[in-house]
């Protein structure tokens, strides 16, 4: 992972920014080469900070293992956690690779609204959109956020956790409902996602959006394991007359997007 390094010259400040998140994030980017180790007298001086300043940001840093020791006392080097995080990045531009010419296709044949998403915590993120000439009112950006319960997205990715992971999620769970269809029962839901487990799609019936209504599939990475949803979002009555075929496109569509990441399915 490589990493720019700043000009010594410090840029405005943000009034909306933290300037101790903002300076340990300006030490990370000193370290402008895999590998490269960096003691405190160097840091302070491409930095323009204290020695004293950096020593706490260095120390927190590699508390949180963002830093660690290098070969010799006194020295640092970027540690592993930001190595794994460069990797989920590099996974979701494979990921977008991967699915944007098999969405097109999607959205083609159906006519509606196509997402992707993956999972954090008990949220949907769409890291992945398309429009229809079907407008709906609903989210128009590419990083917006919904329970995952609410969604068909949301379904398949909670229904792929381990179960003593997705016990630890909802242990405190206390949802609101939405709609008059939201699932606000825990027994209810685990239901459901079993049924979403075994099946290989999900659905949402108006639980998040009143008139909307989604299916889902998941996509999985080389190791076969679970990594984001695509879904078909559109209005109830659209949706309703064409569900049998648009619940095979998108698990057609996902396999496909799962098959160029790698995923080998298992033969029938």
């Amino acid at each position: 992972m490589t990493l720019s390094a700043p000009t010594t010259a410090s840029t405005p400040p943000d009034r909306t920014t933290l300037a101790s998140v903002r300076n340990a994030a300006r030490v990370l980017r000193v370290f402008s080469r895999a590998g490269q180790e960096l003691g405190i007298t160097e840091l302070s001086r491409q930095l323009g900070l204290g020695k004293s300043t950096v020593h706490r940001l260095v120390t927190t840093l590699t508390a949180e293992r963002l830093l660690e020791r290098g070969s010799t006392p006194g020295r640092y080097r970027l540690g592993l956690v930001l190595y794994e995080l460069g990797s989920k990045v590099t996974e979701h531009v494979d990921l977008h690779q991967a699915a944007l010419l098999v969405l097109t296709t999607l959205r083609h044949e159906t006519g509606e609204m196509v997402h992707v998403a993956v999972l954090d915590g008990l949220e949907v993120v769409y890291v992945e959109r398309l429009e229809s000439h079907n407008l709906l009112p609903i989210f128009r950006q590419v990083g917006h956020r919904l329970p995952a319960h609410w969604t068909s997205s949301g379904k398949i990715l909670l229904a792929a956790l381990p179960q003593h992971e997705l016990t630890r999620r909802l242990s405190g769970w206390r949802p609101v409902a939405q709609t008059p269809w939201t699932i606000t029962d825990k027994s209810r839901l685990l239901t459901e996602l079993a049924v979403v487990a075994k099946r290989g799609w999900a659905q949402n019936n108006e639980e998040g959006h009143l008139g909307i209504v989604s299916v889902g599939a998941p996509i999985r990475g080389r190791d076969g394991k679970v990594m984001a949803a695509v879904s078909v979002v559109g209005d109830s009555a659209r949706m309703r007359t064409m569900m049998r075929r648009s619940t095979a496109l998108v698990v057609e569509s996902a396999l496909v997007i799962s098959r160029r990441l790698g995923y080998s399915s298992p033969p029938a």
